[in-house]
């Protein structure tokens, strides 16, 4: 799977299937401040990701 950190703009590949949680876990990123986006549609992070795969991982910015 491919995956792109917008905040760190860093490409990274994995040859596995998991959960966007386990994939946020393994890169130590807090699962309430991103946004997952696989082959360009937001997904949650319960959902299953294959080897196929191309994730972004986007941050969410709110302000008031």
């Amino acid at each position: 799977m491919n995956i792109y950190i917008e905040k760190e703009n860093k490409q990274l590949e994995l040859d596995k299937e998991c959960t966007g949680l386990e994939l946020l876990k393994e890169l130590k990123i807090n699962p309430t401040t991103v946004l997952l986006v696989n082959n360009n549609e937001v997904v949650l992070p319960e959902e299953k990701l294959s080897k196929d795969s191309n994730i972004k991982i986007l941050s969410v910015v709110s302000g008031g």
